[in-house]
């Protein structure tokens, strides 16, 4: 009966089935299996037949996986959004959020470099709109007190007109705003996730004449963080 079963695998394997669709036409262990069919060659035509089916397989197997990943995904952040939802857009609000992205993000003064400007640099849009209503409605800046500066990837220089668009897009800000660009030669030995269209540089907003104010913001850090019993 055993050697019934043995035959009958060598056989389907010869007509080039797989181990798998083997064991669904035979009641075989994948060990035994492996025993019995490690000396069977196989036809260039067959081997390409069973790559080409593994293939296929593997990329069914990884289209699940991803979908069910971004699905997770979705449902997560819908259930955060919905757990944030009722937050007021209030002053105060706003006013701590935009001190807590200037700590993590913004340029501070230095024990041996005294004097510096209010700076804020940073390549996501929300950001950077973010930092900008912080200064308009908490700080009573007007876009006459900032400049701005744009800096890219020197192989990005055919996008210029593109990537300055997208920013005014998503500042608010007039295109005449955007005329201090530094270009960066490209590294190629720098593997970049964004270097394709989705790439649009690095944003720095300069306050004028605000060594002072960079002070007052420092301050306000250290008093929350004081509030918090963080010393």
């Amino acid at each position: 009966m055993k050697t019934d079963i043995k035959e009958q695998a060598i056989q389907l394997r010869k007509k080039g089935f797989s181990y798998n669709k083997i064991r669904e036409n035979i009641s075989v262990s994948k060990s035994s299996l492996s025993l019995w069919l490690r000396s069977v060659d196989l036809t260039k035509r067959q081997k390409q037949k069973l790559t080409h089916k593994k293939m296929n397989s593997l990329k069914r197997g990884w289209k699940i996986w991803h979908e069910t990943r971004m699905h997770k995904i979705q449902v997560i952040k819908k259930q955060a959004f919905q757990e944030v939802k009722d937050i007021k857009p209030t002053k105060p609000s706003l006013f701590l959020m935009g001190l807590m992205l200037y700590w993590a993000e913004g340029s501070k003064e230095k024990n041996h470099r005294k004097g510096s400007s209010v700076i804020f640099s940073n390549s996501d849009p929300k950001m950077i709109q973010l930092f900008l209503k912080w200064l308009y409605k908490c700080n009573k800046i007007t876009q006459d007190d900032f400049f701005i500066q744009l800096y890219l990837h020197q192989s990005h220089k055919d996008r210029l007109s593109e990537i300055i668009s997208f920013w005014s897009k998503n500042t608010q800000l007039s295109h005449n705003k955007f005329d201090r660009i530094y270009f960066k030669k490209h590294n190629f030995n720098t593997l970049r996730k964004k270097t394709g269209n989705s790439y649009f540089g690095l944003l720095r907003i300069v306050v004028r004449k605000s060594t002072d104010f960079n002070r007052k913001i420092s301050g306000w850090i250290e008093g929350i963080c004081n509030i918090w019993g963080i010393v």
